[in-house]
């Protein structure tokens, strides 16, 4: 197989390069190259822009396997900045309650929700996680995404925390997507310590993370700061642990509620606070004073039927850089697709596809600190890409399959039938 990849006379070249991440202005500030070209060497961009800009090595390469882009158009490959892509069972029948008129707080008080996911993934052993993600991941890459972040949460005690985690290392080695591990035992109280909840909080603190980062499991730490689950108070306390254990800091904020996430994502420096469907005036001000950046997750707010999305507008306008996820999950995240999201985040949040697709590429790079690696078509990056059956902004058209190629690392894992 040539080593050295090349796509030309591309329709349209969106390389979304530069300064990362965008915000304000800038995120929609996305410049369109007619007639471009990209090009990889083992896996590496060499070149990209204007195909008359082509060096003469590169296209007189004789082992270059060379691709015409003229019916297509090339942009990054996605970066999905907030999955829950790692779980056992089935929690389909809770989608049928939904519709039929229960809420998420019904459902999770009736026994479904996290702790129904918690029980089946507590009983699937390690080899049965790996079979299963990588079906979800072989799905996720299909619809373009290249890198995602993937967290722990369904186990709730350090064994199955820990499996979680060693089921992602061995996916991390053996399937084309880039995988970003998050430890995530703070996802929810367990049923047995609803009555202490103290003593859980101490156990993810004092037990869970030591032993996630004495193995080199997880990147970050993220805690769901929601009223019911952990207080503001215990969410900057566990993620104050995980950093000073060298895991860097998420979190679930303003979900179901102006819960205070926002607040606890600028007081710890978290990288990015996620959901974010409540957030008030002062919570978006101090996400832009602290770069925060603001992962919105669309689908969540259309599944779980919460009647509204993340105010987007506000939070670019402020300066807050936002990126786009699916939050894929067995209870809320029912569509691995990151052109869904950005449709919805065009149509019901009200951003441009420009923004949206700075969303979905270079600043959900940053959001999981890839920025220097993905999300982006330049030289010396990654050549992680997806050629486009036509114009770009058919990404956005539901339902057709507008992704006709899927590279990752330079080589081709995904084409369209």
């Amino acid at each position: 197989m040539a080593s050295l990849l090349l796509v030309r006379h591309v329709r349209q070249l969106i390389t979304c390069a530069g300064r990362a991440p965008r915000s304000g202005s800038s995120q929609r500030d996305i410049a369109i190259v007619a007639d471009g070209a990209v090009a990889s060497d083992n896996g590496r961009i060499v070149f990209a822009g204007r195909d008359a800009d082509l060096p003469s090595h590169i296209t007189d390469a004789s082992s270059a396997e060379t691709i015409d882009g003229r019916p297509l158009s090339v942009v990054p490959g996605f970066v999905d900045a907030h999955t829950h892509a790692i779980f056992a069972g089935d929690r389909r029948d809770e989608l049928r309650r939904r519709l039929s008129g229960a809420s998420y707080a019904e459902i999770a008080a009736s026994g479904g929700g996290i702790v129904a996911t918690v029980s089946a993934t507590r009983k699937a052993s390690e080899d049965e996680l790996v079979d299963v993600t990588r079906r979800r991941l072989d799905e996720m890459l299909a619809c373009g995404t290249t890198t995602a972040e993937v967290k722990s949460g369904y186990g709730l005690e350090v064994g199955t925390e820990l499996k979680m985690l060693r089921a992602l290392k061995r996916l991390a080695s053996t399937h084309p997507m880039g995988i970003v591990s998050t430890f995530m035992g703070a996802h929810e109280i367990p049923l047995d310590y609803r009555s202490r909840r103290d003593e859980y909080t101490r156990k993810v603190i004092d037990e869970m993370i030591p032993a996630v980062a004495s193995d080199g499991l997880a990147e970050w730490c993220d805690v769901f700061c929601e009223t019911g689950v952990f207080t503001p108070g215990e969410s900057r306390a566990i993620l104050g642990a995980g950093q000073a254990h060298g895991l860097k800091a998420r979190i679930h904020a303003d979900e179901l509620g102006p819960s205070g996430g926002s607040r606890v994502a600028a007081d710890v420096g978290a990288r990015s606070a996620d959901h974010l469907i409540f957030v008030p005036e002062e919570g978006i001000r101090r996400m832009a004073d602290a770069g925060v950046v603001a992962t919105l997750l669309p689908n969540a707010s259309l599944y779980l039927k919460i009647g509204r999305y993340a105010p987007a507008r506000a939070l670019i306008d402020a300066g807050v850089a936002v990126a786009l996820a699916t939050d894929v999950n067995p209870g809320g995240g029912f569509s691995p697709s990151m052109p869904f999201a950005m449709t919805l985040g065009c149509f019901g949040m009200g951003l441009t596809f420009e923004e949206a697709l700075a969303a979905a590429t270079i600043n959900g790079a940053y959001s999981v600190d890839r920025a220097d690696s993905v999300g982006s078509l330049e030289a010396g990056k990654q050549m992680d890409a997806l050629l486009i059956a036509g114009d770009a902004i058919d990404l956005i058209r539901v339902g057709v399959p507008s992704i006709a190629t899927v590279i990752k690392n330079g080589r081709i894992v995904y084409r369209a039938s």
